[in-house]
C-alpha cells in the first residue's frame, strides 16, 4: 500500500508540481510544514517526485521478492 501511494504521489507531483503542492497546502492538515521548502519551486518538487517514485518502485520489488 505504502508503495502504490509513492509511486502514484510522484507521479503527481512530477506532472503537475504546482498543483501538487497547493492540494497538500490546503487539504492536508499538518502537511504544510512537509510542501513549504517545494512552495514556488516547481523543478525541486519534480526532483523529489523522481526519488519518490525510485523509492515506491524500490518497495514493491522488496515485496514482491518477500513473496516468493
Amino acid at each position: 500500500m505504502a508503495a502504490t501511494f509513492m509511486i502514484g504521489d510522484g507521479m503527481l507531483g512530477l506532472l503537475q508540481p504546482r498543483r501538487h503542492v497547493e492540494l497538500w497546502q490546503e487539504r492536508a492538515g499538518g502537511a504544510e510544514l512537509l510542501v513549504r521548502p517545494f512552495v514556488d519551486r516547481p523543478n525541486r518538487r519534480r526532483a523529489y517526485a523522481v526519488l519518490q517514485i525510485a523509492a515506491g518502485l524500490a518497495l514493491a520489488a522488496r515485496q514482491v521478492a518477500t513473496r516468493r
